[in-house]
């Protein structure tokens, strides 16, 4: 019996914390939808005016309509994997109709493409306020960003460190085309890693098993 207490104590350590990993990643997968849930529903709520002073744990992700117009003072992100493809999100300054400057996603400029005229109409908007978690470690090239840190964004172009992502207008600039929030590309693989645990954890448990009962055999059998 001795010479199995060693293993079968491994083999059932091991099998409890592969099992206590699956049922996290399930735990970590009903707030990720949670999450889902709630950005959706903020995503697709009525717009309300542009609020005096948002924060990001308030105001993540609000429906926002203003009035206001471009000043053609851009910032361009290089994105890829759009559903409008690879190209440069054009994060205007934008004025609105009350005086204050914010940032304005107006949508992708494809690549490679910087003809038409830049709009600078007086519009209404409507659009959704967002923090990104956008993180890159090479620095602005000119007017080329790499990551929407809106602190930065906003010191460049002069604006509150406000960032609105535009999905709907009175006017649309021709050059772009607008990209609405959505989830779609919010990462949520828990539901694979919780299988992959469980999966390890069954892995485990045959492999103990079959040490266990091949060590119990007598010897010569």
């Amino acid at each position: 019996m001795r010479q199995i207490l060693f293993p079968l104590v491994i083999g059932l350590g091991g099998i409890i914390v592969l099992l206590w990993l699956g049922f996290w990643q399930l735990d970590r997968l009903e707030w990720k939808l949670d999450t889902i849930r709630d950005i959706d529903a903020r995503v697709g709520a009525d717009p309300v005016p542009l609020p005096a002073a948002p924060t990001r744990d308030v105001d993540n992700y609000l429906t926002v309509i203003m009035q206001g117009a471009a000043t053609g003072e851009e910032i361009r992100f290089l994105d890829s994997g759009t559903a409008a493809g690879t190209g440069h999100r054009i994060i205007s300054a934008f004025v609105t109709a009350d005086g204050r400057r914010v940032m304005l996603d107006q949508g992708l400029l494809p690549l490679y493409e910087d003809e038409g005229v830049v709009l600078t109409s007086v519009v209404t908007v409507q659009g959704n306020l967002i923090w990104p978690d956008d993180i890159s470690r090479q620095a602005p090239v000119g007017d080329e960003w790499y990551a929407r840190d809106v602190p930065a964004m906003a010191q460049a172009l002069g604006t509150e460190p406000l960032l609105v992502v535009l999905y709907a207008a009175t006017q649309y600039d021709g050059r772009l085309t607008p990209l609405a929030v959505d989830t779609r590309n919010i990462k949520n693989d828990h539901l694979e890693y919780a299988i992959t645990w469980f999966l390890l954890a069954a892995v485990w448990f045959s492999m103990t098993g079959f040490y266990v009962m091949r060590s119990m055999r007598p010897k010569g059998n």
